[in-house]
């Protein structure tokens, strides 16, 4: 069994492309644990919930460090600036947009909203102070969407797609707005939370705080090269400028976009759904620039059997190689992660592959 200190410094080594013997891996078990209506109404029972998983993940063997996320939904910036959103008794909560195809122009009229107060930020604070007065595990933050995806949310999604086209003007207007709440709110998140900090994260994977803050970018995916270097990069330079570095997580394909992801100053890792890309395209691109985290669930695999995680863990170890990548998978059960976790250890901390 790993001790914390060598977990975190097998991560650390991951981040920083070295050579190390480890090449770090997270099983999950079961679900994504949502924001649902229950725990959304029932701090007691969110936190109930959460330390008793992270009890369970202990046992795994694995490097993931136990913490706690005061989730609230990817939406949390877009319904400070006013959306409405609605809680789900099974996923996190829908935002319904106030900017659309009719009303461009409202994008002028946006206030900034009190990074306190507005929308579900002051839900967020009462929810990081109860996790903080009846718990000792350390904090991630609430969930950091990148400016584009709280954009998005913003102004109906495809409407904000075209908008990039029709109305550049107007989409840095609002980006800009969005980017400023960002750092307002993460900035109010830190001094709340203060040394009990995690991660600048709102995933399980341990993110050294001197290396930046992690988002959640999933637009990307959909956008052309140049609209993401028009409309992503200068945005999430400026919040990799605020907080000493960047992390970027996109669902999808991103192949397309990773060579402008890459020129966002201060970028330390890419967070990729290995299903859903192509590992020739992502090592060509990414080789000794930025380290990756690769993703892949039981669900990443809809129309067949994923087949052994354990051989596919080693074949991404086979073909990226050693240094600079971090393993993320699930299962279903914590018997299974178990297994899992033990076979994964006797290869890739052994330089085997």
């Amino acid at each position: 069994m790993l001790f914390e200190d060598q977990k975190r410094e097998a991560i650390r080594n991951a981040w920083l492309l070295r050579q190390t013997p480890q090449v770090p891996f997270i099983v999950e078990v079961g679900e994504t644990h949502h924001a649902t209506s229950e725990f959304i109404a029932d701090a007691a029972a969110d936190l109930a919930w959460q330390e008793t998983h992270c009890s369970e993940l202990a046992e795994i063997g694995d490097y993931f460090i136990p913490n706690l996320k005061p989730n609230l939904g990817i939406g949390v910036v877009a319904a400070a600036f006013g959306c409405e959103w609605i809680s789900d008794p099974e996923k996190d909560p829908w935002t319904k947009p106030i900017i659309g195809e009719a009303n461009p122009q409202d994008v002028e009229t946006l206030k900034m909203p009190d990074p306190a107060r507005s929308g579900m930020n002051a839900l967020a604070f009462e929810r990081i102070q109860y996790f903080q007065q009846h718990s000792a595990l350390p904090l991630r933050l609430v969930n950091v969407p990148s400016p584009l995806v709280t954009a998005s949310l913003i102004w109906e999604y495809t409407s904000f797609i075209a908008a990039t086209i029709t109305h550049p003007r107007l989409v840095h207007a609002l980006l800009d707005k969005v980017t400023e709440a960002t750092i307002q709110f993460v900035r109010l998140q830190l001094r709340m939370i203060g040394s009990r900090l995690f991660a600048m994260s709102h995933e399980p994977w341990y993110l050294p705080l001197e290396l930046g803050i992690r988002i959640s970018d999933d637009t990307a995916a959909v956008m052309s090269p140049r609209s993401y270097r028009e409309f992503g990069v200068p945005y999430n330079k400026r919040l990799s400028d605020a907080f000493g570095g960047i992390v970027v997580h996109s669902c999808g394909d991103i192949g397309h976009v990773l060579p402008a992801m890459l020129e966002i100053p201060g970028l330390r890792g890419i967070d990729l759904v290995a299903p859903q890309n192509d590992w020739r395209k992502v090592r060509e691109i990414t080789a000794g620039k930025a380290a990756l985290c690769l993703r892949y669930y039981g669900w990443d695999f809809p129309n067949s059997d994923p087949g052994n995680l354990f051989e596919y863990s080693r074949s991404l170890v086979e073909f990226f190689g050693r240094r600079g990548i971090m393993l993320w998978t699930q299962t279903d059960t914590p018997a299974a992660a178990k297994e899992l976790s033990g076979k994964l250890h006797r290869v890739l901390d052994k330089g085997a592959v």
